[in-house]
């Protein structure tokens, strides 16, 4: 092996007290350096971490650590709800897009970055592997940048190619990446809602798809359809089919024509597989990808992001749970503005009508403290397994009108007092 790596150990104690420290996200989070730099709790103090998604077993609740650390999340997955929730955690609303600003301009100068990279080639070159997005940027930034050399990780081309010598400290690892199938969280209702959205989408379309069992279903519905092609700011093992089967070209594409442009990875060890040294497969920095500019450029893009609830004048929250931060803006906005912006496109938002526990997410009023991720101005079509309709252009009261024919229909007859108490008139025709 290599000499210049050196122990886990040894490389955490290049981080100092009062280090801003980016940890990078996604199938790519440095699980072992990030544990190891957690144990470190009480050696050093007023230690700030920042990122987006991260995955894996992060030992951070404990008091030590919590005295020790605190994390000034960009987003919010779910192994650091509890953290961003309590007191030694926050949550900075921004879009993806615009993450690699706050690095490139030093509104949050970074003093550490701690990666994830596939080891180097003949040449010295490692990749930033399944997750470029944000983390290309903490690298160019960052004062002192130490990575965790994995054979497991993906080599992917891209923008995250970056030369051995330019990494403070390699540490080699050989853990297990996370695996995440969204296949097995598939219903009757999401394969309804999948779907209702793949008739929404033509032969030719360029594709972007949220995180979740939705976007899996709706790729389910679109083995007939012809000419795909992939920009989206994250990709997983729903695509691989239609790959397969021809329906994914990308040839119609202005931008990236003949690949798959994506910032991040995020599935199963079978699409880490293809993904691994493909010269169709490009992950780039998400400051490009998720641009509305660089968006709107192809053609007929389509956007399909869910939500938490979604109030009946159209304003989506996505992101929190009233007052309880659940996850971020992320690239939502990104991509539902750019696709209504492109030559043919459809901005949707998918969801299913109802939470597990029955209760509608069609309502009256958004919770009191949940955030507008989605403007109702911004927003297009929507879909339920009820049924798609478009509020593009309609006023508040066709809106109201619309939503409640896609709600649940238990839930129908609380929304059309709500219409009526709002708008002043019964609902005909329902």
């Amino acid at each position: 092996m290599n000499q210049r790596y050196i122990t886990a150990e040894a490389a955490m104690e290049l981080v100092k007290s009062g280090d801003r420290v980016f940890l990078q996200g996604g199938a790519a989070t440095p699980v072992t350096l990030i544990n190891k730099l957690l144990k470190r709790a009480g050696q050093i103090n007023n230690v700030e971490l920042t990122c987006i998604s991260t995955y894996g077993n992060i030992e951070w609740n404990h008091p030590e650590v919590l005295n020790s650390f605190y994390l000034n999340s960009l987003f919010v997955s779910g192994n650091v709800r509890g953290w961003v929730n309590g007191n030694c955690g926050e949550y900075v609303p921004i879009f993806l897009s615009e993450i690699p600003r706050l690095f490139d301009r030093k509104i949050l100068p970074l003093d550490v970055a701690i990666v994830q990279v596939s080891p180097p080639d003949q040449h010295g070159y490692c990749t930033l592997g399944l997750s470029v997005d944000v983390a290309i940027s903490a690298v160019r930034n960052a004062g002192v940048v130490i990575a965790q050399v994995n054979p497991r990780m993906p080599r992917i081309l891209g923008d995250g190619v970056i030369h051995i010598t330019q990494f403070t400290a390699l540490v080699w690892d050989e853990s297990e990446l996370p695996d995440v199938n969204y296949s097995l969280e598939t219903n009757e209702a999401t394969e309804k809602i999948g779907a209702f959205v793949a008739g929404l989408i033509d032969d030719g379309s360029t594709l972007q798809m949220g995180i979740g069992s939705i976007p899996d279903a709706v790729l389910k519905s679109l083995t007939n359809h012809k000419g795909l092609g992939v920009h989206t700011e994250m990709f997983s093992d729903g695509i691989l089919p239609l790959v397969q089967n021809g329906s994914i070209t990308n040839e119609h594409k202005k931008i990236g024509r003949g690949k798959i442009i994506t910032a991040f990875i995020l599935g199963t060890r079978k699409i880490y597989d293809f993904a691994d040294n493909n010269p169709t497969v490009h992950c780039m920095d998400v400051g490009f990808v998720n641009d509305t500019d660089t968006i709107r450029r192809n053609p007929k893009v389509i956007s399909i992001n869910s939500a938490i609830e979604i109030d009946l004048t159209g304003q989506v929250c996505a992101d929190s749970i009233g007052a309880y931060q659940y996850s971020g803006i992320g690239g939502q906005m990104d991509f539902m503005r750019g696709a209504s912006l492109s030559d043919g496109g459809k901005p949707i938002i998918a969801l299913p009508s109802i939470t597990k526990n029955g209760i509608s997410r069609i309502t009256p009023f958004l919770k009191q403290g949940a955030g507008v991720v989605t403007t109702r101005g911004h927003v297009h079509y929507v879909a339920t397994e009820y049924g798609v309709v478009n509020l593009y252009g309609k006023n508040m009261e066709q809106r109201a009108r619309l939503l409640i024919t896609i709600s649940h229909p238990s839930n129908r007859e609380t929304l059309e007092k709500a219409y009526h108490e709002r708008f002043g008139q019964f609902i005909k025709g329902l």
